[in-house]
C-alpha cells in the first residue's frame, strides 16, 4: 500500500471521526461507469430516459441525489446489474476490477463524500483470481470493506470457497459485506450465523437485513429470523435497505431496546440506483422523528419506554452508526498493513 493510499485512508478516517456525531450516510449505493456499459445497456440506457429496475447511476447522479436527500456521504460499490461478465474468468476479473477502480477513483476525486467499497465474485472469477482480486483492492487501491453477493452471482454463502475467500480478506485488514436477502437460497439466515461464528471478532455487513428482491410475503419469516440472528451474533451489522418499512419500524424498536451494542449495528440506507435516496432518507428521519412522540406512537412498546429514543440515537441510525464502524474499519486497515 502506497503512501498516498494510507494518507487517503487516514484523512477519511479522521474526517469520520470528527463529525460522526453530525453526518449522514447513506450505507449502500452502487456506481457505474456510464461509459463502460455493455453495447445492450448502453443501447437500453440512452434510448429511454424513463427509470427501469437498476437503471445504473454514476457518480455526479449519487452526488445529486445525496444533495436533494441531504446525505453527507454514501457508502458505495459497483452494480453487479452493469458489470459485464463473460464465460472467460479473465475477462471477468478485468471487467470488475475496472468497476470497483471505477468507485475508488469516484471516492479519491471525493473524500468527504465517497466511502470506497470493492466487489469480488468466486463464481465468475473462480476462487484464486476471486482472492487475488479483493487483496488487490485492499493492499494496493485502500479498501476497508470487500462485498460478496452470493444471491446475484449465485453460491451459497457459507460454501467452502465463500469461507476461504471470507479468511483471506478478514487477514488483509479489510471487512466483508453481504448480500443478505431472502430473494434467493443462497443467504439463509442459518449461512450468515455460521460465517459470523466463525470469525466472531470481525464485524460483517449484512445489507438488506434479509429483505433484498424477494415479496413482502416471501420475506416475512426471514425478516423475523434475521433481527433475532443479529441479537445472537454481536459482530453483525446491519444495512437497512430494500426491506419492508414497517419491518424496519420494528428492528428500530427492537435493537434500541437491546441497547449497545446492538443499537450501534442498525445503519440506514438507500441502495441507490434501485432505491431513491430521497424518498429512503425522508421516510428514515419521519420514522425515527415519530418515536419522540412516545405516548402517541403505535407500537406499545415505545409507549412503554418514554424516552427510549431521543436525538443522539436518531442521529447514530442515520450516520453516526456507519462513521464509527467504518473508523473501526480504516484503523484495523492501516493496523494490518502496518504489520504486512
Amino acid at each position: 500500500m502506497t503512501g498516498e493510499v494510507k494518507t487517503f485512508i487516514r484523512n477519511q478516517r479522521d474526517y469520520l471521526k470528527k463529525n460522526q456525531s453530525a453526518l449522514t450516510i447513506d450505507a449502500d449505493t452502487h456506481l457505474t461507469d456510464i461509459r463502460s456499459l455493455p453495447k445492450e445497456l448502453s443501447q437500453r440506457f440512452e434510448e429511454n430516459s424513463d427509470y427501469y429496475h437498476g437503471r445504473p447511476v454514476d457518480t455526479e447522479i449519487v452526488l445529486k441525489q445525496m444533495g436533494l436527500a441531504a446525505v453527507d456521504m454514501a457508502l458505495s460499490w459497483q452494480n453487479p446489474a452493469a458489470t459485464a461478465y463473460s464465460d472467460d474468468a479473465s475477462f471477468n476479473y478485468d471487467s470488475l476490477l475496472a468497476a470497483n477502480e471505477y468507485v475508488v477513483s469516484s471516492a479519491r476525486r471525493n473524500p468527504q463524500r465517497i466511502i470506497p467499497a470493492a466487489w469480488t465474485d468466486p463464481k465468475a472469477l473462480g476462487l484464486a483470481k476471486a482472492r487475488q482480486l479483493a487483496e488487490h483492492c485492499v493492499n494496493s487501491l485502500g479498501v476497508g470493506i470487500v462485498k460478496i453477493n452470493p444471491a446475484q452471482n449465485q453460491f451459497p454463502i457459507n460454501s467452502p470457497d465463500v469461507m476461504e475467500l471470507v479468511e483471506a480478506i478478514i487477514a488483509s485488514g479489510a471487512i466483508v459485506a453481504f448480500h443478505y436477502g431472502s430473494d434467493t437460497p443462497y443467504t439463509p439466515a442459518a449461512g450468515l450465523e455460521e460465517v459470523a461464528s466463525r470469525f466472531a471478532d470481525v464485524p460483517f455487513l449484512a445489507v438488506h437485513m434479509g429483505g433484498g428482491g424477494a415479496s413482502f410475503e416471501e420475506a416475512e419469516d426471514m425478516y423475523m429470523e434475521s433481527r433475532k440472528l443479529g441479537l445472537r451474533r454481536p459482530n453483525l451489522y446491519f444495512v437497512l435497505s430494500a426491506k419492508r418499512d414497517t419491518h424496519m419500524e420494528s428492528d428500530f424498536v427492537t435493537y434500541q431496546l437491546a441497547g449497545a451494542p446492538y443499537n450501534e449495528h442498525l445503519l440506514c440506507a438507500s441502495d441507490s440506483p434501485y432505491g431513491n435516496p430521497v424518498f429512503q432518507f425522508a421516510g428514515f428521519r419521519a420514522m425515527l422523528e415519530g418515536f419522540l412522540s412516545a405516548s402517541d406512537h403505535p407500537d406499545q412498546r415505545v409507549r412503554d419506554n418514554p424516552g427510549l429514543f431521543d436525538r443522539s440515537a436518531i442521529q447514530n441510525y442515520l450516520g453516526g452508526n456507519m462513521a464509527r464502524l467504518m473508523v473501526r474499519v480504516y484503523d484495523r486497515l492501516l493496523d494490518k498493513q502496518g504489520k504486512a
